[in-house]
């Protein structure tokens, strides 16, 4: 098997090459160097000369506050790009495994999104993600939409290493405490989709680690692990004032992993650990 992965140089594409080269997957990892998603013809050229068998698409533009501000480019990248994709795998006849988000429900309430459930974007974000879910459910058959939330690796920007360095300089954070969600680490995620692409189980999947938590709760757990004495403050998100707005609810149902024979991930607290170990801490 060949597997394609966009976006290969970020937290979750790096973590996908290195799990399919350590069983021994023939992989053809790019990013934009290599392929621009959002010129239709380089997709077409790049992903058509490829002989892949499958595609995983990690390519986004993820800057949530950002994207406030450049909305026609988020959407040019995580709609229009990904539907370049889904139409080059329609014609090649693969699957195609879009890399989605919570943030295309409205967080609102405490009961764990379904799979199934209403699509309602907060924001540009959320909303240029919903239409590449929905690029991906017109174009093609066989597809896997697999949503992820509050995503942390070794390759890339994240809330722990924010964390660490915020600490370590002014001994001190003020941390959201009303939006709850599961820390999802990407390597653990990276066995889970790679188990996932050789199968024919296809659908759309809520995949986060086990567990829950506020920010606040994340940060004091990740300086309790990391040895460090932090002042942690309580803010709500009104107090905290990002220019996008953030879902309060992040629950998400993994029920459809045990349905279809798949591994859950583990709880989040063993994966902060394993993390901070690679690190350093």
């Amino acid at each position: 098997m060949k597997v394609f992965v966009t976006g290969a140089k970020g937290q979750l594409g790096n973590d996908l090459l290195n799990e399919m080269a350590k069983r021994g997957i023939d992989t053809i990892g790019v990013d934009i160097d290599e392929m621009d998603i959002t010129d239709a013809q380089a997709v077409e050229r790049v992903l058509g000369a490829s002989g892949a068998d499958a595609v995983i698409h990690c390519a986004a533009y993820t800057a949530v506050d950002a994207a406030e501000d450049n909305a026609p480019l988020c959407a040019r990248i995580n709609g229009t790009g990904t539907e370049n994709v889904a139409v080059v795998c329609r014609d090649l006849d693969i699957p195609m495994m879009y890399i989605s988000t919570d943030y295309v429900f409205n967080g609102q309430g405490e009961r764990p999104w379904e799979p199934g459930d209403k699509r309602e974007p907060l924001n540009v974000y959320g909303e240029t993600k919903y239409q590449g879910e929905l690029a991906v459910e017109r174009w093609l058959e066989k597809f896997f939409i697999v949503r992820i939330a509050w995503v942390f690796g070794a390759n890339g920007k994240n809330f722990i290493n924010t964390m660490l360095r915020i600490g370590k300089e002014k001994g001190k954070a003020s941390v959201v405490n009303d939006q709850v969600g599961s820390p999802t680490y990407t390597y653990d995620l990276a066995r889970l989709l790679v188990d996932m692409i050789q199968t024919d189980r296809y659908g759309t999947y809520h995949a986060t680690n086990e567990g829950l938590c506020s920010w606040y709760e994340f940060a004091v757990e990740i300086f309790r692990q990391a040895g460090l004495f932090v002042e942690v403050t309580p803010v709500t998100s009104a107090e905290y004032g990002a220019k996008a707005k953030r879902p309060a609810n992040s629950r998400m149902n993994r029920d459809k992993l045990d349905e279809n024979g798949f591994r859950r991930l583990p709880p989040w607290q063993d994966a902060l650990s394993r993390y901070l170990r690679e690190l350093g801490y």
